[in-house]
């Protein structure tokens, strides 16, 4: 079983999307299922909406699954068991106030030091615990080995019980913290293999050490990617860069085929650079991935984006910037090499059909053109229609193109008349 577990907390990140895809990926490879996890369990940070966008997204981006679960329908277990831990004598009810932990962490800041909790309700007497009507957390008793893993894309891993310190599992509410909670769910769901970024990797000896204090004994395969980085300020993509946000991006008109091809993409060399998912899964390698930081290049996933608009059928295309007509998905495609998304070519279609009252420099010429083409008769093919305009008109060269173009197409310039008036000429009556 592979998991995938997002936060109702914000947009999905691209980062999150790279996780969600190979954890996708991978399940169809080792023939798994995948379920989501929603960790929702931090109410303060939770944004209302935010899990059926998460859902909606791995929709649209074809992620299967087969369960969809809430954290916080899992905290009568995680109290269940921390009780079981302080019965073992694994953990302890820490009475230790926010203004005391504050002073401990300033002194060590002080002394050049790393903050860790100075063990003070470890060694209470059990009588002093069952007396104490003080509010408290639970913590879990630090270690007393080296907590050791292999991380199946970085290798070896080793960190000290200083490492892990005595952390708190469940708070002052008795709501569990992060660690405890991805511990405890991953144990109850028998997850096999944990795909996430690395910068949950000091997380992963702590949750392998509740585990273990748990009796919980089943080996977890552990996979941190690498992050993404800003390409310009070589910084980690942040909620700052627009692109960051999945929602952004597909909301600009970027595929999500395209967004996925890019996002296997990073850090990988594959057998061919456009690629659906459903290929990749034939010959992706996660233990192939770079162990370097992959940077997001929107230029690049621009390019793979029009790849992507190119192989779609028109029909769909034409649907896609809100028409059914063959014809306009191919007079789309006329504008792919002048344009990255579907938003930008939707913008020029909009633009065919916007209203056009006049053209500065050409006024007369615009309105004689105008009144023309309002009485014309069906024309099938452009020449005909440019003769038919001469004779009608008297216009030529120039004081008949630039409004011609512009009559037509609602900018004046672009591609060639004579491609572009066979697509639309069942609609020209609505055009002019």
């Amino acid at each position: 079983m592979l998991r995938f577990a997002p936060s109702p907390t914000g947009d999905m990140h691209i980062g999150n999307l790279r996780v969600a895809l190979f954890n996708h990926i991978l399940s169809k490879q080792l023939k798994e299922n995948l379920i989501i996890r929603i960790e929702d369990t931090d109410k303060e940070q939770n944004i209302e909406g935010k899990d059926k966008e998460i859902l909606e997204i791995l929709g649209l981006f074809s992620i299967d699954f087969t369960q969809v679960l809430y954290q916080s329908e899992n905290i009568k277990h995680h109290v269940q068991m921390a009780m079981q831990l302080i019965l073992k004598k694994k953990a302890f009810n820490c009475f230790c106030t926010d203004e005391k932990l504050e002073l401990s962490r300033e002194q060590a800041k002080d002394e050049g030091k790393p903050y860790r909790y100075d063990s003070y309700c470890e060694i209470l007497p059990d009588s002093a615990v069952i007396d104490n009507e003080n509010p408290f957390t639970v913590r879990i008793k630090m270690p007393e080995n080296n907590i050791k893993f292999t991380d199946k894309l970085k290798g070896e891993f080793d960190f000290t019980p200083f490492d892990i310190d005595s952390f708190i599992i469940l708070r002052k509410d008795k709501t569990p913290t992060y660690n405890y909670a991805c511990a405890v769910d991953d144990m109850l769901c028998n997850i096999s293999t944990v795909i996430r970024g690395e910068d949950h990797l000091s997380n992963t000896p702590k949750q392998i050490h509740i585990r273990q204090s748990l009796g919980y004994d089943q080996e977890i395969n552990y996979i941190h990617l690498p992050i993404i980085l800003n390409l310009e300020t070589g910084e980690k993509m942040s909620k700052r860069d627009d692109a960051s946000s999945v929602k952004w991006l597909v909301d600009e008109g970027f595929l999500p085929a395209a967004v996925a091809n890019y996002l296997v993409l990073l850090g990988y060399n594959p057998p061919t650079e456009i690629f659906t998912v459903e290929e990749a899964i034939e010959w992706f390698d996660i233990s192939k991935i770079s162990k370097a930081p992959a940077k997001f290049d929107i230029a690049k996933l621009k390019f793979i984006n029009r790849e992507h608009i190119k192989m779609i059928d028109e029909m769909r295309l034409s649907k896609l910037i809100g028409f059914a007509d063959k014809d306009i998905g191919k007079l789309a495609k006329i504008y792919i090499e002048e344009c990255n998304t579907i938003k930008e070519i939707k913008q020029k279609i909009d633009a065919i059909f916007s209203q056009k009252e006049t053209l500065e420099n050409f006024e007369e010429e615009f309105l004689k053109l105008k009144d023309c083409l309002q009485n014309a008769p069906f024309i099938d093919g452009f020449d005909e229609l440019k003769k038919y305009i001469t004779a009608q008109t008297k216009l030529k060269g120039n004081n008949l193109f630039m409004p011609l173009r512009f009559a037509l197409t609602g900018v004046t310039n672009g591609p060639n008349l004579s491609e572009i008036y066979p697509l639309i000429k069942n609609y020209l009556g609505e055009i002019i």
